[in-house]
């Protein structure tokens, strides 16, 4: 579907916000799972009530991230061709 002028509506890619907020939401879950695996000791399992809550958080904001990544490609954002109309465009002489 080309506009008057020729250019086209293209996807907004990796600029889509919800790309960048999965990547941010996934290193930091990658973070939070290897923190709970290799490092939590038994002692702050305790403190957390017998659970390993780094790394579930970390498994969950796993999942998240996948979840926003699904979206963006289920869902992706159309950015318009162009987003002045000649009604809107200024005048030359203005």
């Amino acid at each position: 579907m080309a506009t008057e002028s020729g250019a086209r509506p293209h996807k907004a890619g990796a600029f889509d916000i919800r790309l960048i907020i999965a990547l941010l939401i996934g290193v930091y879950g990658v973070i939070l799972t290897v923190m709970g695996i290799g490092f939590t000791s038994d002692a702050e399992i305790q403190k957390a009530a017998g659970v390993n809550i780094n790394l579930w958080a970390g498994i969950g904001m796993l999942v998240v991230a996948v979840l926003f990544v699904v979206w963006a490609k289920v869902r992706p954002l159309v950015v318009p061709a162009s987003t002045e109309t000649e009604d809107t465009a200024p005048a030359a002489g203005e």
